[in-house]
């Protein structure tokens, strides 16, 4: 099968690559990156020449392109992770939010129709539900009610999906995660900022009281759950995942500096940004029934490998924070895609 994965350089779309080419020999690859200041070319430096893998360095919202890479790869299935997704990025500058977010998922989905792609995966995030009280989970049946542009941007692209599935009879396919935290991240999120500045040395900034609660789930659970999702997921249908493990904000912060070796006097409350939401969970049983998915990894234990990888791979992270991670790709191939 061969499979067009968008925003494969990312943080969970290298790790959604090298999961799908360890574990589905029959797959063949395709990633269409822009490269912008989330997608990293190192993430999957080590695949270049894997006889099933490709990297395109392009635009989601390119229409040519895109229907250039279906075409000629004979695409079978999309997997959309494709996105603007820093929040406070997009309070700063929401136009290029809707640009990515909402247009180039058009162009995705109508490249898809017109070339009959059997399978979408619309990859989002719970963050469209908007916030919780104090109990209570999301469902996939919870309204939408995004805070941020980001989350509507994200909201806008989850219903286009949707409305394709139902006016096109397109096989589409919603997916709705809680945090992600492994390998990968960009340190501008909370745990690897965490991690590096600790072992940094500077100051830990906590957005307000740091009493928001986020459910948090490993990036290799998220993966599996979204190959599950393609394979067996029903059209037009949308499935939740987390892995039931709601953490205060100002408790990984803390629990981050135990791991690093460092004192808690590094912590440095900050101003909140607006619109933060205080509370996310998940309820994650639809994907369990129907998808036969279940997380694996134990927040504790998997957050200490998460820091462990981040001490061993000291050099990626630091290459990102001086913005040298940016040349990587026109130093090795000249600007070629």
């Amino acid at each position: 099968m061969n499979v067009l994965i968008t925003g494969g350089s990312g943080f969970i779309g290298s790790n959604l690559v090298r999961l799908a080419l360890a574990e589905r020999p029959g797959w063949r690859v395709v990633n269409l990156d822009r490269l912008t200041y989330a997608g990293n070319a190192e993430n999957l430096a080590d695949l270049e020449g894997h006889p099933r893998y490709r990297f395109v360095r392009g635009d989601i919202a390119n229409g040519e392109l895109v229907a250039e890479i279906v075409r000629s790869e004979r695409i079978d299935a999309v997997m959309h992770l494709a996105a603007e997704s820093h929040v406070d990025r997009s309070i700063l500058s929401p136009a290029i939010f809707i640009e990515t977010n909402v247009r180039g998922t058009q162009v995705l989905l109508e490249a898809a129709r017109e070339l009959r792609v059997s399978r979408f995966l619309q990859v989002s995030t719970d963050e469209v539900y908007g916030s919780l009280g104090p109990t209570g989970l999301f469902t996939e049946e919870t309204p939408l009610a995004p805070s941020s542009p980001y989350s509507a941007s994200k909201a806008g692209s989850d219903l286009l999906a949707l409305a394709y599935a139902h006016t096109f009879g397109m096989h589409v396919v919603v997916t709705r995660c809680s945090n992600n935290y492994g390998p990968y991240q960009f340190p501008e999120k909370l745990i690897p900022l965490m991690i590096a500045n600790g072992l940094e040395d500077k100051p830990l900034p906590v957005y307000g009281d740091g009493q928001n609660v986020r459910d948090w789930i490993h990036v290799e659970d998220h993966c599996r759950g979204l190959l599950a999702a393609l394979e067996q997921g029903k059209p037009g249908q949308v499935y939740n995942f987390g892995a039931s493990s709601e953490r205060r904000n100002i408790e990984i912060v803390k629990l981050v500096l135990k791991l690093v070796g460092k004192p808690e006097s590094l912590i440095q409350y900050v101003k909140d940004r607006p619109g933060h939401d205080r509370r996310y969970a998940i309820d994650a049983s639809r994907a369990c029934r129907e998808l036969s998915w279940a997380p694996r990894h134990r927040f504790e234990e998997a957050l200490a490998g998460t820091v462990q990888w981040y001490r061993e791979h000291r050099g990626w992270w630091e290459r990102i924070r001086t913005g040298e991670y940016l040349g990587y790709y026109e130093k090795q191939y000249g600007g070629r895609s």
